[in-house]
């Protein structure tokens, strides 16, 4: 856009620019910061999520994946128990309410592990005062043993066992992917 004047034939017009009186480049407008933006100095100082960050996050991504993983399972199991004289709207139909009911009771339980998990690993960081890898294996194996605490000792100590190992296996997955996969 030009500000100076220009004749057309005998009248003399501009362009209309409604930031010519404001002293700032207009590129500088449009730059958004590219860090995240705290509103207390105390928030950015801390290494990790808050807990209520942590419990929308886990149980957030328990339950999508659940839902997923659940629905497909659960469609792959209506194409299957589809019989030779259904038609393509009865077949259909066993498809979606199976991948539907299969989805939402596995999203359902995956959402419980991650919200009891979070609960669990904020917990011991408040408790513990640091935050490492062992808040983590200790909030697997909680998370087990609470989620199989109605099924018994046996099956409660069982289940905290295999959390604190798949704890253990993402933590060292995660930190092996730090390491070795560029960003």
């Amino acid at each position: 856009m030009e500000d100076s004047p220009q004749s057309a034939g005998d009248r003399k017009t501009r362009f209309y620019h409604p930031y010519q009186d404001l002293h700032v480049p207009i590129t500088k407008l449009y730059e958004l910061p590219t860090a995240p933006e705290h509103l207390f100095f105390e928030e950015a100082a801390r290494p990790h999520r808050s807990w209520g960050e942590n419990l929308q996050y886990y149980t957030g991504i328990g339950y999508l994946s659940g839902a997923i993983f659940g629905g497909a399972r659960g469609s792959l199991q209506g194409i299957r128990t589809a019989e030779p004289g259904d038609t393509m709207k009865l077949r259909l139909n066993r498809v979606l309410n199976s991948g539907g009911q299969v989805g939402r009771r596995a999203g359902n339980s995956l959402g419980i592990l991650g919200l009891i998990f979070a609960g669990l690993e904020s917990g011991v960081i408040h408790l513990r005062g640091s935050d490492d890898v062992l808040n983590s294996i200790v909030a697997g194996l909680g998370t087990g043993a609470i989620y199989k605490a109605a099924s018994g000792p046996r099956s409660a100590a069982i289940a905290g066992a295999i959390g604190g190992i798949a704890a253990a296996a993402a933590v060292a997955g995660k930190q092996a992917a730090k390491r070795y996969v560029p960003i």
